[in-house]
């Protein structure tokens, strides 16, 4: 394995320099790639801020020590670019889809997703990837020339497609979407600006998408532990994790709580982070890609767990969904979270006046599904504690999320 401090450009890689360019043409800046620019827009960008204050799995006010999206989004960032760098990608791409990848993602964490998909089920439905990149195509209006942020192709194209091709080679859907089609956000903005959406995105996508996973294997175990919601010594129900619990306890016995939690979840990164970087090295070398087009073209992805991590992953979030998100304490709140939005999303649908100005605007004479998007998009936008705050507005009372 190279050492990970050790920095090169593969032949693999997206090169900034070969961009296949952005919807509207834009001259290059004299101080930044183009990756770098896309990066810095999506920090700069009002959605990105918003995360700060939108739930992971605990609501906002329920402890500081808590990630947020925000917090999460950051982590992801961090683990793709050790990711890239390790195996001569472009961080900066990497680490702009790290950044861009929950900004779809509603108030009240999956909770949101799932109340607003099924108020908009008549509609097209709701998912989060697809309304990230209505966000950064369609919502965020900051520039003159344009709506959106203007991103590059391979930004937009490891956004979509950052968890392998949306449809096989003859047209048809695959993986999530082969029951409900393709978003139709996705294929409105797929005919202005083809993303190939029958093969896989870059390598920094798979990378920014495998950190998702690394991030919440890692933190989720920290946030859950911390919040009371299991106890260490249960996780070792999970080989994987009773092995590394084995090692803390034999290097440094008696150890503190607090400490002994970190040195857990320190572990669990990297032991992810090293088993990818092997793994993408014995897959890159069997396929010996020339440039980042034979990386789309591969029958499979270039990034990847091991068979043993893959089975360690799936213990882990087998372990998370029943002790974690479906705790009592978890479902109560989101219970009453999936109340405020469904209020929330009724009320604008039949009083579209409520909403603010800049959101009413042009909805004079629009059909129910025209309408209804409309209301997806101000809900989807808002932070828990604004989704709080607009249920007190126009209800006489709002559940305590506690």
């Amino acid at each position: 394995m190279r050492p990970f401090g050790e920095r090169w450009r593969a032949p693999y890689a997206c090169d900034p320099r070969a961009s296949r360019g952005r919807l509207y043409p834009e001259a290059p800046s004299p101080t930044r790639s183009e990756f770098q620019r896309d990066r810095d827009r999506i920090i700069h960008s009002t959605a990105f801020r918003r995360l700060k204050h939108k739930t992971q799995v605990f609501v906002y006010h329920e402890g500081d020590h808590y990630r947020t999206r925000l917090t999460h989004t950051i982590e992801v960032s961090q683990i793709a670019r050790a990711l890239a760098r390790s195996l001569g990608l472009d961080e900066d791409l990497a680490e702009a889809l790290a950044l861009s990848h929950d900004l779809g993602h509603t108030p009240f964490g999956h909770t949101g997703e799932d109340v607003l998909d099924e108020c908009m089920a008549r509609f097209g439905g709701f998912d989060h990837n697809a309304q990230a990149l209505r966000i950064v195509t369609r919502l965020e209006r900051r520039y003159a020339a344009y709506d959106g942020l203007n991103l590059t192709w391979e930004t937009l194209e490891g956004l979509v497609k950052h968890n392998g091709p949306l449809i096989d080679a003859a047209g048809r859907p695959t993986l999530r979407y082969a029951r409900r089609g393709v978003p139709l956000a996705i294929l409105e903005y797929n005919a202005l600006q083809d993303l190939e959406l029958s093969t896989h995105a870059g390598a920094e996508a798979q990378a920014a998408a495998i950190a998702d996973d690394i991030a919440y294997d890692s933190h989720d175990i920290d946030d859950g532990l911390r919040a009371g919601l299991f106890d260490i010594e249960e996780l070792r129900e999970v080989p994987f994790l009773d092995d590394l619990l084995r090692e803390i306890d034999g290097r440094y016995p008696g150890l503190e709580l607090s400490r002994r939690i970190h040195e857990l979840t320190r572990r669990v990164i990297t032991r992810f982070v090293e088993d990818v970087v092997r793994e993408g090295e014995r897959r890159l070398a069997a396929l010996d890609p020339a440039s980042a087009e034979e990386i789309r073209r591969a029958s499979e992805p270039v990034l990847w767990f091991s068979a043993e991590m893959r089975e360690a992953d799936a213990d882990i979030k087998r372990f998370l969904y029943a002790r974690m998100y479906r705790h009592p304490s978890v479902m109560s709140v989101r219970r009453k979270a999936d109340d405020i939005l469904r209020d929330l999303f009724r009320r604008f649908r039949e009083e579209p006046q409520a909403m603010p100005e800049e959101w009413r605007a042009g909805l004079a004479g629009a059909d129910e599904a025209r309408l209804a998007r409309r209301v997806a998009d101000y809900i989807a936008g808002m932070t828990d504690g604004y989704a709080i705050l607009e249920h007190r507005r126009l209800f006489d009372v709002t559940p305590e999320l506690r």
